[in-house]
């Protein structure tokens, strides 16, 4: 049976984070507000963890899952050959809403879908997924929704389209913003804009102005 925690109760929003934690140490599935829309997540480290992410989403391994951090400093232990370009749109919007593709160090035994040595990686401007992620570390974290519905802005629509396959709910009210996070591609010499999204491309171009758009 799920729990679900009002974390606009400071008693209940201090026991739900606790709970939360202990759910991901074990392997369950939370779902937790963010600064776009709400997310599934998992230890990021827990290849059964993951997969239960996936498949509660009804997600193949083509379309593998984003990892949230609580700091910026954690990069230092998941990604490589991370370009001088790369930390200059960290520096600029993060915590924020852009999504960083980067290398991950090959030595990192994780398993997140078919991510031909990539991940995608975003510190989230929420003081919720903040706390949790400074607490249990890096996470697999997907959009609250089944796949091919759009993405929740509240608890009520993750717990409606999730139900039990998620042990706990952390409902922070409706998230600030309905658009999701931009992504860029820095594997390469050039930033490419994958996404456009809640970081306008002309906001990206002030940091990075040789950035490039995909086609």
């Amino acid at each position: 049976m799920a729990r679900r925690y009002d974390c606009s109760d400071v008693v209940d929003r201090k026991h739900g984070l606790r709970e939360a934690a202990s759910a991901v140490r074990r392997g369950d599935l939370v779902v937790l507000p963010t600064d776009t829309v709400y997310g599934i997540g998992a230890d990021a480290f827990s290849t059964g963890s993951v997969a239960d992410l996936l498949a509660a989403k009804g997600r193949g391994r083509g379309m593998p899952s984003p990892v949230l951090i609580g700091s910026p400093t954690t990069l230092h232990g998941i990604v490589t050959d991370f370009s001088e370009k790369a930390w200059e749109l960290v520096d600029a919007f993060w915590p924020g809403a852009l999504t960083l593709v980067a290398r991950h160090q090959p030595s990192l035994t994780w398993d997140l879908g078919e991510t031909r040595g990539t991940v995608a990686v975003r510190m989230p401007l929420h003081p919720i997924a903040l706390e949790l992620l400074k607490d249990v570390g890096p996470m697999a974290v997907t959009s609250a929704n089944l796949t091919g519905h759009a993405p929740p802005q509240d608890c009520d629509g993750a717990q409606r389209m999730l139900g039990d396959s998620v042990a706990v709910y952390l409902d922070g009210g409706p998230t600030p913003d309905t658009v999701p996070s931009s992504i860029v591609d820095v594997t390469g010499r050039v930033p490419v804009l994958l996404r456009a999204g809640a970081v306008s491309e002309e906001e990206l171009r002030k940091v990075v102005p040789d950035l490039e758009t995909s086609h």
